[in-house]
């Protein structure tokens, strides 16, 4: 059973390592559980996912893609699945911080490897600062922080 207190743990975590970033995407976000945790952190939070239900937070309920506008300053993603990868990229391509706890990889790699790969990836795109942390929870835990030059 996943920790009920993941999504404060991870949005305490981004406020202190991210104080700057106001704006922030939530990707994959699921029933919005993160924004609502960030917007009570004083953030601007938009979730992206698929989701027909979920809380009254903003959200835009499509896929989210490297060709989204970009109103953020930090993007993230709290077990995100299949979309962590363009977490990484999409924050690369504009510049801007991201923090994923990856759950599973997107390719079948075990998650140790997986997590060494997401880390290589960030460096090739341009992160001046790559690093890991870890949440205080049961379950996946692992964060990997990219800090843009």
């Amino acid at each position: 059973m996943a920790d009920k207190r993941r999504f404060d743990l991870f949005a305490d975590l981004l406020v202190s390592r991210f104080p700057q970033a106001l704006r922030v995407y939530d990707i994959a976000g699921g029933m919005g559980k993160l924004n609502e945790s960030l917007t009570q952190r004083g953030r601007t939070v938009t979730t992206f996912d698929l989701r027909h239900k979920h809380l009254p937070v903003k959200y835009a309920q499509r896929l989210f893609t490297l060709e989204e506008p970009c109103e953020a300053e930090l993007v993230v993603g709290m077990h995100p699945d299949g979309a962590t990868r363009i977490i990484i990229e999409y924050a690369a391509r504009h510049g801007l911080g991201f923090a994923v706890v990856p759950c599973c990889s997107d390719n079948g790699m075990p998650y140790k490897p997986w997590m060494r790969h997401l880390a290589d990836v960030a460096r090739d795109a341009g992160f001046s600062s790559v690093e890991e942390a870890e949440l205080p929870m049961d379950g996946r835990a692992r964060v990997l922080l990219g800090v843009w030059r």
